[in-house]
């Protein structure tokens, strides 16, 4: 009995390790995929905060782009949740320090 007790153990914490290692692999790339687009979060940050948006969004607003763009950017709720998302990653990643 003591035997089966201890396989089912290890058999236990071998699932829990590779699940862990499965996220910790996860995670790692996930980091490195968020710190690859950081330069275009910035940039998005700066045109957010830029005329040009604001230039974008009312051309948008009074018909002038094409029905066929893509625009989410210019959605404000849209970029404005993103950004505070990113911010709110960031907070996060801090506090794990």
């Amino acid at each position: 009995m003591e035997n089966e007790e201890r396989v089912r153990r290890i058999e236990e914490m071998e699932a829990q390790m590779d699940e862990t290692l499965a996220a910790a692999r996860a995670l790692e790339q996930a980091l490195e995929d968020w710190e690859t687009v950081q330069p275009k979060l910035k940039a998005l940050a700066v045109y957010y905060a830029s005329p040009a948006w604001r230039e974008d969004f009312a051309a948008d607003e009074r018909g002038e782009l094409p029905p066929e763009l893509k625009r989410g950017v210019l959605s404000e709720d849209g970029l404005w949740d993103l950004l505070e998302q990113a911010r709110e990653l960031e907070e996060r990643l801090r506090e794990e320090e």
